[in-house]
């Protein structure tokens, strides 16, 4: 039998017996529409978290602190005491270290960090302002957008020019009205002209249903930014650096990025290392690791759970293709009589049966949609079915189908076609 033959047979038995195949039917989509659901659910919380991760800045970034001790390596004793004799000779972390390290670096984003705090006087009364000098790249890692202005201009970083971008919530608290861009803003001896505003975080925005460090990002949209040279030239005369973040362009370059950091800054400080790596690439892959293990066995849980439902259809399928044998005991022995052999018998069941689930697997696709959108809008998060959450529902819609029809099939195939014939009379 040919496919076609075999498809246009099972859909004119599926649609002879309406009712029969929609409650048959029925079962297949509530078991379907489990898996799918609890599947995704939990494949689309880890995407949520991991995107949330990168959108903050974490995967892939090391971070560089200075440190007048041995920077995390083992030395002896009589060495760490010689070194520490030697600290004066050997400069801290600088804008110069910086400097050679976007030269050389083969990287995704780089950005240094100077954290001060100025006085400002705002409406007659001394506030302490927290001014961060640094560049673009924070606030591309940091997916930090505008509310309007720009950002700094090439120039503007390379000259360290006494511009500002100020944080979301550092203009609404003291600058209410929004007439903000294009102002001066003076801090004793320093005069920054704002030239743009920090939009609302949208990743913490209210009503997206998960919050990610929202302390240390509202503290930065609290404060003002200015471009990293002005920071370093005009805070300290030695152009410290508070911290140097450099994040790789992928997984793989990562960790030969951190070993040429390691040996240019060597290189650079007499072969001292006071200096700190935070390896915050390390940390992510340990927290993703650990959420990945929970998420597992969230899966096999809830796998387990939904699956209950798709055996309780796989059943009814098979009862109903059992049942179905016995009134068509007429059909199969004039098919059988006519020429048609026990393997043509076998795929006409067959064929009905993955008809009947995979038409169950579409409908529980499409419920599943539904109910996933309705969480999402009661959990206020974007819930949608990923790709693999629809092939997971027809694969399982397959496989059912066929377990189900096998034993059926081969009972209708090997039928004696003159009993069949004459089975009602």
């Amino acid at each position: 039998m040919h496919i076609g033959d075999g498809i246009i047979s099972a859909w004119v038995s599926i649609s002879s017996h309406k009712m029969r195949s929609l409650l048959t039917a029925i079962g297949i989509v509530i078991g379907i529409m489990a898996v799918v659901t609890m599947f995704s659910s939990v494949y689309l919380i880890k995407e949520l978290i991991s995107t949330n991760m990168e959108s903050m800045g974490w995967n892939n970034m090391l971070v560089i602190y200075p440190s007048s001790g041995g920077g995390g390596w083992h030395m002896s004793t009589s060495a760490v005491k010689t070194q520490r004799r030697g600290d004066k000779l050997v400069s801290p972390l600088s804008f110069d270290d910086f400097t050679a390290l976007k030269e050389q670096l083969d990287y995704k984003v780089i950005y240094g960090m100077i954290n001060n705090e100025l006085l400002q006087l705002i409406d007659g009364e001394q506030k302490y302002i927290m001014v961060k000098a640094s560049g673009n790249g924070f606030f591309l890692s940091k997916n930090y957008g505008l509310a309007e202005g720009r950002y700094f201009t090439k120039v503007e970083e390379e000259q360290g020019l006494p511009v500002a971008v100020i944080g979301e919530k550092y203009a609404k608290q003291y600058y209410p009205e929004g007439k903000i861009l294009g102002e001066t803003i003076i801090f004793g001896e320093h005069r920054f002209r704002v030239v743009g505003v920090l939009g609302e975080d949208m990743l913490n925005k209210e009503g997206t249903g998960m919050q990610f460090n929202t302390w240390e990002r509202a503290n930065d949209l609290q404060a003002i930014y200015i471009p990293l040279k002005y920071g370093a030239y005009r805070f300290s005369g030695q152009k410290i650096l508070h911290s140097i973040h450099i994040m790789s362009k992928n997984d793989k370059g990562y960790k030969p990025m951190m070993n040429k950091s390691r040996q240019i800054l060597l290189s650079r400080h007499n072969m001292y290392p006071n200096f700190i790596f935070w390896d915050t690439a390390a940390l992510m892959l340990t927290i993703t690791e650990e959420m990945d293990k929970i998420l597992e066995k969230w899966n096999v849980t809830l796998f387990a759970i939904a699956s209950i439902s798709l055996i309780v259809g796989g059943i009814g399928l098979f009862s109903t293709l059992l049942i179905s044998i016995q009134e068509r005991m007429l059909e199969i022995g004039v098919r059988k009589s006519i020429g048609a052999g026990e393997r043509d018998i076998f795929f006409f069941f067959i064929m009905e049966s993955l008809m009947l689930s995979l038409g169950g697997a579409l409908v529980g696709i499409v419920l599943s949609s539904l109910l996933l959108k309705l969480m999402g809008s009661m959990i206020q998060m974007s819930l949608t079915i990923p790709m693999s959450g629809i092939v997971v529902g027809l694969l399982f819609a397959l496989g059912v189908g066929a377990i189900s029809g096998i034993y059926p099939a081969i009972k209708a195939a090997k039928l004696d076609p003159i009993r069949a014939i004459y089975f009602f009379e």
